[in-house]
């Protein structure tokens, strides 16, 4: 079985990605309106203001 080497680069890559995924992001209070207006006059689903966004349904309502 032979394996394919991985690069710095795609293990550094990762890394970073994984970091990001476990780091919660920090809203400023104007971030925070910006998504609650953008969601009170969207034509489009929450759903889909939520996964633009990336946060949970939960924390838009809180």
């Amino acid at each position: 079985m032979t394996t394919r080497p991985t690069s710095k680069r795609t293990k550094g890559a990762r890394v970073i990605k994984d970091i990001r995924r476990a780091t919660p992001k920090q809203y400023s209070a104007g971030e925070k309106i910006r998504i609650v207006f953008d969601g009170l006059r969207s034509v489009d689903s929450f759903m889909a203001l939520f996964r633009q966004e990336g946060i949970a349904q939960s924390i838009y309502y809180k």
